[in-house]
């Protein structure tokens, strides 16, 4: 008998020190999050020319900008001088100035501390006293780039450009089977952010099996029974997920007064599908509505989760649209995953706890170790 019959054919977990110390979670950052493709936001966030975000990627500041053609372009936010941040507003707060710095007028990028200025692509345009010396390449100090791709209105950075994954084969079997919903088209009527004092694989963990949903989301088993039986692994995940008779969404009633996507399949008016695209994307879509969960992973036991509730810009326009019943039925089930995350956070730090258990219903959850396999982890 091997070890996985002994277990009753349950596999081990990653390690308890991967989802625990400093050291696992800096490799996290050095072959995930600063290699791989990280969802940062939706293009909603940035409509205009010039306007942009300045984002804390694992520790990694990139500025996010519309420019004048309406293509948006991404950076390292530092100068190529003598490396100021160029976007700072928390320094200049703490000591109580306003610098002439960051996105200016909506035309370009400066440089406080000697005026370098940039164009929003990432060209040099400007650099006091330097720009007519002799031998003097603007072309050679463009802003350090990092890679923009956008898909269904949402936006991904790629920290390394040059060894960046193709971005198309990244999202293509996520992108066909969601293809019949507008999510592109789609608008955030209202975000909740969370911050769970648990690892970020852990939380993905949770995401991608119900095995805890009978006992943890009671709410959530009463729309779709189907999770209480073998934790929904029998499940058809590409035809959609069944709710209990008359429902058809994911609220408290399971219906709502707003209409279905246009363009779904009869099928999926009356299903509920997920998507959980590595690193940092979890996505849950009904007939009427989607949230969002994107994941800012701040240290081993810590993750900042944004959750967007998305919602087709008809029905946001309508006098008696309300988001209430969709928002406050994923705000429950959310709180309940935290809750129960931060239990096994604190739990396996027990020097007993050496590794944890996958059951065989708990197949999907595996695909962690398999993606920081493929991550080059070591």
């Amino acid at each position: 008998m091997n070890v996985q019959q002994a277990n009753g054919g349950m596999e081990q977990s990653l390690e308890s020190s991967a989802y625990l110390t400093a050291e696992a979670f800096a490799r996290d950052k050095a072959a995930i999050f600063h290699r791989q493709w990280f969802c940062a936001g939706r293009e909603e966030d940035m409509p205009g020319p010039g306007d942009h975000q300045v984002l804390d990627v694992a520790g990694e500041s990139v500025i996010v900008v519309r420019g004048k053609q309406g293509a948006l372009h991404a950076h390292y936010n530092v100068c190529r001088h003598r490396g100021g941040r160029m976007c700072d507003a928390v320094s200049d707060a703490r000591w109580g100035v306003t610098l002439d710095a960051g996105v200016v007028g909506k035309t370009m990028i400066r440089c406080p501390y000697h005026g370098w200025s940039y164009a929003l692509d990432g060209r040099l345009l400007a650099a006091p006293q330097l720009q007519d010396a002799p031998g003097f390449d603007k072309s050679r100090f463009g802003l350090h780039p990092v890679a923009v791709e956008t898909w269904g209105g949402f936006v991904f950075l790629n920290l390394s450009p040059e060894t960046a994954p193709a971005f198309a084969a990244e999202l293509a079997e996520p992108a066909r089977r969601l293809a019949n919903y507008p999510l592109a088209d789609l608008r955030t009527a209202q975000t909740i952010r969370y911050e769970v004092c648990a690892n970020w694989k852990l939380i993905l963990e949770n995401y991608n099996e119900c095995y805890h949903c009978p006992g943890v989301h009671p709410e959530l088993t009463a729309i779709v029974p189907a999770f209480k039986v073998r934790g929904g692994i029998d499940l058809d995940w590409e035809a959609g997920i069944p709710h209990r008779e008359g429902a058809y969404t994911y609220t408290m009633t399971g219906t709502t007064n707003r209409a279905p996507f246009p363009g779904l399949s009869e099928e999926e008016k009356v299903r509920h599908k997920g998507e959980l695209i590595y690193p940092n994307l979890m996505f849950s879509v009904s007939c009427d509505h989607a949230a969002a969960f994107l994941l800012w992973p701040l240290a081993a036991d810590r993750t900042l989760i944004e959750c967007r509730f998305l919602f087709h810009p008809d029905e946001m326009a309508k006098a008696d649209f309300d988001p209430a019943d969709a928002v406050n039925f994923w705000d429950l089930v959310n709180r309940q995953d935290w809750a129960v995350c931060e239990r096994v956070q604190s739990g396996i730090a027990a020097r007993v706890h050496t590794h944890g258990y996958y059951a065989p219903i708990e197949d999907l959850s595996l695909d962690i170790r398999r993606y920081i396999e493929r991550c080059g982890e070591p």
